[in-house]
């Protein structure tokens, strides 16, 4: 009898592997931050978008242009002012004395990854810019819509102990990110490393003389959203995933809970996570692996709640363990 003819890898198993190198080419620039990367891959085979918070001086910036890099990749940074305009975003009509007409000038949201720094400090106007193009994927000026590069991600940040001079973002817009991730501090053994790659020369600004290189494209990108969206869901899970929502909208320490959208935005996560793990289906573990980057911008403490010391990651975490597991 012949030997069995070894397994062809396919296409899936192919962008598989060059996605999982991407921790390995960002961490030739950013130490840790190990799960920031990880939602930013989920955020980018979702179609979604993911806000970063985390205080100044922890990579937030850096982690999205080494992405960027690693999947070779554009990608702009608008600094958000008080006096940004949404033009400033989007783009405007310039005239062109030469040829006595107004021609289209793109705004930096024609990019990839476009990394929204510090978004809570402009006004609710020039924030609501960016909702036709995180929803649409278009800009719209004068009347004509215009597409926007695919793939597209917003990465927007902001700092979570400052608030004087801010606009926090409101519910319908926080319902847009599909994750909210938090970049916390490293560890000591982390900033050590950190500080012995700057003693080292690590260049920041200098990608590549870092190491940085390619990994992945848009054609990896395309062909493992299509082997995401093969990832199969029980009936089992789906009503998991809606029961979990559902608690949300019956606790007591809460003034909103989780949205419909919320509901598919999990469900969407964790298809994603069972992919990238190796499965093509998912497990409630995996509902639970996303369960927090994906809803806890998703609902509102009561105000009696948060003066005892609740917070939103403790009131999904406290759901999480209560809630029936389908076996």
């Amino acid at each position: 009898m012949s030997a069995p003819t070894p397994a062809t890898p396919t296409n899936s198993d192919s962008a598989r592997t060059s996605l999982e190198a991407l921790r390995t080419e960002i961490a030739k620039a950013v130490v840790g931050q190990d799960p920031a990367v990880t939602g930013l891959v989920v955020a980018l085979l979702c179609r979604g978008h993911v806000l970063l918070e985390g205080v100044p001086g922890v990579a937030k910036t850096l982690l999205v242009r080494a992405l960027a890099a690693a999947l070779e990749l554009d990608t702009k940074r608008v600094q958000f002012t008080p006096d940004l305009m949404p033009s400033d975003v989007t783009g405007s009509l310039v005239y062109d004395a030469r040829t006595a007409e107004f021609s289209f000038q793109p705004g930096p949201v024609f990019t990839n990854l476009l990394l929204a720094d510090e978004i809570n400090r402009t006004p609710p106007k020039t924030q609501s810019s960016l909702l036709e193009a995180m929803e649409e994927r278009q800009v719209t000026v004068d009347g004509t819509p215009r597409p926007l590069p695919d793939p597209f991600l917003v990465a927007a940040t902001q700092n979570p102990v400052e608030y004087e001079g801010t606009y926090p973002l409101p519910e319908a817009q926080l319902d847009r990110f599909l994750l909210k991730l938090t970049v916390p501090l490293p560890s000591r053994e982390d900033e050590i490393s950190v500080l012995t790659r700057h003693a080292d020369g690590f260049n920041p600004r200098d990608l590549r003389a870092a190491g940085v290189r390619p990994v992945a494209g848009p054609a990896e990108l395309e062909a493992a959203r299509a082997a995401v969206a093969k990832t199969s869901v029980s009936p089992e899970i789906a009503g998991y995933v809606v029961d979990i929502c559902r608690a949300t909208r019956e606790s007591p320490s809460l003034t909103l809970g989780v949205s419909p959208r919320g509901a598919t935005a999990l469900l969407s996560t964790a298809r994603a996570w069972a992919w990238l793990t190796g499965r093509d289906y998912v497990t409630p573990d995996d509902v639970k692996a996303l369960a927090l980057p994906t809803l806890r911008h998703r609902i509102q403490l009561r105000p009696e709640a948060e003066m005892e010391g609740v917070t939103a990651d403790s009131v999904i975490s406290s759901i999480l363990a209560h809630v029936p597991v389908p076996r």
